[in-house]
């Protein structure tokens, strides 16, 4: 692949130059039309778990408001979208009845996503959960892998002659960690024991999910990791050991499972007796094929041993000179290509995406005369950018790229202060004005992805 500049790498042809949302976070109106709670909307609702939690019921309002944001995406020139299902909004009990309604939405998505010839790319679980399995334990039953089975089963058989490709899930890894461990993400748990017993049954449920949506004829089938390097804070055997530790339990345990059929050796000994002993059936089954990997990059940790940091022993070491986003990450792009560089090594020939991508940086208001400019988000995208144009020279199968986000939306527990949109959104009038990463990102799609 040659540009015509020298010896840099064009990008592919079907590169796909996509943005990205996800329901809970953009579409408001939950219950409208049918729709059932979601755990995060019953969690916003107890004091102190949410930031704006008033805003929960209306986010971006794209449920009314999405033909405008169809228009959006054609001015910047995508030729993809990833956007999740909301599965309450489908399946109000999680189970059961199916609201027709609430389907007919997304095939109206879906249809003009088409017209305007860009490709839908759906993920059916983004951490929004019927709050009725919830109240059945949630990841925690064993049951919920034919739960999630059944409503792949739903949504494929409403779309699965439009859609370009489809995920499982996003991110399992936050759901383990900040839902079942932390508690600061719906369902608000707090208990060691519970976070393997979630991420088991979460893989479960991707394994019968991709079993169940093969055996309806889909096609282009994948999941959706957040992976970033763990570097050590020193070359000391300590801290070297922790940030392999750290590895192990935020990247291996997804990614190990799902292409060796194994979980890493370290997470036994992290867990002690709170680590179950898992059946190797079960393993057997989470390891189905894999069409494409989407990976979700947003920084990387630099990592010390701490006797006082939980079951890791270990703390992240803020980088005190480093450019960091408003949600306190770090800027570093070499981190891209580093984890780009490990699914490859580990999954070829299974392709990947990078399916999210982007920053949060405190925004101006649009001036006078409709601009805003975010000059450390497109310095963000033109960084990462070179990052991917050079994993491609590497050789990495890598067939597209999400920005996050699409919108300034509902960042979850943090609430509307948190801005990742390449379209700025007046939250209280809905009024959306294209940034100047959006006008950066697309002069890249236009120019092919070449600088």
């Amino acid at each position: 692949m040659k540009s015509g500049r020298g010896d840099a790498p064009s990008f592919p042809p079907g590169f796909l130059w996509g943005a990205a949302t996800s329901a809970y976070q953009v579409e408001g109106s939950p219950l409208a039309d049918g729709g059932g709670e979601s755990n995060w909307r019953r969690f916003a609702r107890v004091s102190g778990r949410v930031r704006d939690a008033a805003a929960v019921d209306r986010a971006c309002d794209h449920y009314r408001r999405w033909p405008e944001d169809v228009r959006l995406m054609q001015a910047l020139g995508l030729n993809a979208y990833r956007f999740s299902v909301a599965w309450a909004r489908v399946l109000p009990a999680g189970t059961g009845a199916v609201n027709a309604a609430g389907l007919d939405f997304y095939e109206r998505l879906v249809d003009a996503l088409l017209a305007a010839g860009i490709a839908p790319c759906l993920t059916l679980y983004h951490w929004d959960h019927p709050a009725a399995l919830d109240e059945r334990g949630g990841w925690l039953n064993p049951d919920s892998a034919e739960w999630f089975a059944r409503y792949a089963e739903v949504v494929y058989a409403a779309l699965g002659d439009r859609v370009a490709l489809w995920a499982t899930l996003n991110e399992p890894w936050v759901v383990m960690d900040a839902g079942y461990l932390h508690g600061t993400h719906a369902p608000g748990h707090r208990d060691r024991a519970e976070a393997p017993r979630a991420a088991h049954n979460l893989l479960r449920a991707h394994g019968a999910g991709i079993t169940a949506l093969r055996a309806a004829g889909a096609r282009n089938l994948g999941i959706v990791l957040n992976l970033e390097p763990k570097h050590p804070a020193s070359g000391s055997p300590a801290d070297r050991a922790a940030a392999a530790r750290a590895d192990a339990y935020m990247n291996g345990f997804f990614l190990d499972a799902l292409l060796t059929g194994d979980y890493p050796e370290e997470l036994p000994a992290l867990f002690g007796r709170d680590w179950p002993d898992f059946p190797a059936a079960d393993l057997r089954r989470i390891r189905q094929p894999l069409d494409w990997i989407g990976v979700n990059y947003y920084t990387r940790a630099v990592v010390r041993h701490d006797p006082g940091a939980g079951h890791l022993a270990a703390a992240t070491v803020p980088q005190r000179d480093a450019l960091c986003t408003e949600t306190g990450w770090e800027v570093y792009p070499p981190g891209l290509g580093a984890v780009l560089d490990r699914v490859w090594r580990a999954a070829r020939p299974v392709p990947v995406y990078i399916t999210e991508n982007g920053a949060a940086f405190a925004d101006p208001p649009p001036a006078a005369d409709g601009r805003l400019a975010d000059p450390l988000r497109v310095d963000y995208l033109r960084a990462h950018l070179r990052e991917v144009r050079a994993a491609l020279a590497r050789g990495v199968d890598l067939r597209g790229y999400f920005v996050w986000s699409l919108l300034d939306n509902l960042e979850w527990a943090e609430g509307l202060g948190k801005r990742f949109g390449i379209v700025h959104v007046d939250h209280e009038s809905q009024r959306r004005t294209i940034k100047a990463s959006g006008r950066f990102y697309a002069e890249r799609i236009r120019a092919g992805g070449d600088p």
